[in-house]
């Protein structure tokens, strides 16, 4: 069985669901606001020549519309980052370099987004316990 994008979906993707779903319930009935303290974040690139990132867009019809999308090889774009919970948005950050130019994520400025913004950003809440799920 394969989704909207070609990635395979396992036989074992049900159990593992099932896990965290009964993980998460377990958490839920010890503590109570549990699923407040769950911080959801992803990164987006965002094509600046108008292209559409079909992983950050659905195209919903009763047929398929066979879209075609024709794109440079190398386009230019920018990544920007957000996280959501119950507390709020944290964010947007847009990665750029030291001479304000769009960069790509790669560890070490990804690190340095999560030292210089993420942690400074949650220190001006009030966060006892959090926990993080980046990119699913």
């Amino acid at each position: 069985m394969y989704s909207q994008f070609g990635l395979a979906i396992h036989q074992n993707d049900h159990q593992a669901r099932r896990r965290f779903v009964e993980w998460a319930q377990n958490e839920i009935a010890f503590v109570p606001n549990f699923h407040k303290r769950i911080l959801f974040s992803d990164e987006a690139h965002i094509w600046l020549n108008g292209y559409v990132n079909k992983q950050n867009c659905r195209i919903w019809s009763e047929a398929n519309p066979q879209v075609y999308d024709e794109t440079p090889l190398h386009p230019e774009k920018l990544t920007v980052w957000c996280a959501l919970w119950a507390g709020g948005i944290i964010g947007l950050y847009f990665f750029k370099n030291d001479e304000g130019h769009n960069v790509t994520v790669k560890g070490d400025r990804y690190r340095a987004m999560i030292t210089n913004f993420f942690i400074p950003e949650l220190n001006n809440h009030d966060v006892q316990e959090l926990w993080l799920q980046q990119d699913g």
